[in-house]
């Protein structure tokens, strides 16, 4: 069980919080639409950065975790409040993992259904791995605990980074070949690493240690939420809190630097810097001040986000993958028929991706409308 520390300073009942919805449907959105570029090139922030660095695309898939880690407290901490033991929650909490790391497998599977070559990582198999740890870790731990697994992750991390050595290269190297992580997925790994790079994963084994440190640190957003604090207290503590994540993530960049497909401590700091940062301003603008008209279409996305991603995948895999007579795609054929004549590459990639947007806003609103709402 948890420690004292949270019946004594928990609110009884803690209303649900329209911006954190908003939040989680803006992130799933954004990650609709740096995923679906359509043609060669996309502007410079709708791409992963190159390796050190980061771009706004670099943002959403943190964001998303650390949210997930957010949704863990409010959700888990409610029902340990009203006095359901903690091991009664764990098969319900093991089965959404498991759901979640199939659906991410089978997504990587498909088309060609070759398990000799599939992925056995991924985002989804991360947000698996990353909800399952963190939830067992907030069922029986207190926040001192917590945040010791935080710096407890760093530290095994930074350790690997930097003296685990790699053939032909030594230790402590972070270029994209030399560094450990790259190393232990193409022998772990190896033909079932991502695809693009064949020989690792950008959410390949070691990196998925800080990966769960950021969901931790969404725990602790959580933590802050459940306090039995007016709301505006929580905004300023959530800000503070970001401010000093961005400024240790600054620091931090001197000896490692921010990169995504590492997922750098420097990076996960700095990411979950931003995102309290941006909970607080949303909470501010929708749950302060009462705009929550302005960002409902956000909120009905967030209510369904698994389904929209999923939904996304799909449709970007059959467009891929059906091919006219004369050899070019779905995807190829209409882009360049109805996108790409009419725009620059950088603006027809950008037309492309916002059709995606609304056609995955528009599956969520019929689902919103038919009360249909799709949890693990």
């Amino acid at each position: 069980m948890s420690t004292a520390i949270e019946p004594a300073v928990t609110a009884p009942a803690a209303t649900r919080l329209t911006a954190l919805d908003a939040f989680r449907g803006a992130a799933m959105l954004l990650m609709v639409l740096v995923n679906n570029g359509g043609g060669p090139r996309s502007y410079g922030q709708l791409e992963h950065s190159d390796w050190n660095g980061w771009t706004l695309t670099d943002t959403v898939f943190p964001s998303f975790l650390w949210i997930v880690g957010v949704a863990i407290t409010l959700s888990l901490g409610k029902r340990l409040q009203q006095g359901i033991a903690p091991s009664s929650l764990i098969p319900q909490i093991v089965r959404r993992a498991v759901i979640l790391y199939l659906l991410g497998f089978a997504l990587y599977l498909a088309p060609s259904f070759d398990l000799s070559h599939s992925r056995f990582l991924g985002v989804l198999q991360r947000i698996a791995i990353c909800y399952l740890l963190a939830s067992l870790l907030y069922l029986y731990t207190g926040i001192r605990v917590q945040l010791a697994a935080i710096v407890g992750l760093f530290l095994v991390y930074t350790a690997l980074m930097f003296y685990g050595p790699v053939p032909g290269f030594g230790h402590g190297d972070l270029s994209v070949q030399g560094n450990f992580a790259h190393y232990v997925d193409s022998i772990v790994l190896g033909a079932h690493n991502y695809v693009h790079t064949k020989t690792w994963d950008p959410e390949g084994i070691v990196s998925t240690l800080p990966a769960i440190a950021t969901a931790i640190l969404g725990i602790m957003a959580g933590h802050l939420l459940r306090l039995n604090w007016t709301l505006t207290k929580k905004i300023l503590w959530l800000a503070a809190i970001g401010i000093a994540l961005i400024c240790a993530a600054q620091v931090c960049n001197i000896w490692m630097p921010i990169n995504k497909k590492l997922w750098s401590c420097s990076f996960t700091l700095l990411m979950a810097g931003l995102d309290f940062l941006v909970l607080a301003l949303s909470l501010w603008f929708v749950d302060e001040l009462g705009f929550k008209k302005i960002v409902k279409p956000l909120v009905i996305v967030g209510m369904n986000s698994i389904a929209v991603y999923l939904a996304s995948e799909v449709l970007s895999e059959i467009l891929d993958d059906i091919h006219t007579t004369a050899g070019a795609s779905l995807h190829g054929l209409i882009y360049n028929r109805f996108y790409a004549p009419y725009a620059s590459a950088e603006n027809a990639s950008l037309l492309w991706a916002l059709s995606f947007v609304l056609l995955m806003y528009l599956l969520a609103y019929a689902l919103y409308k038919k009360g249909i709402f799709w949890r693990i």
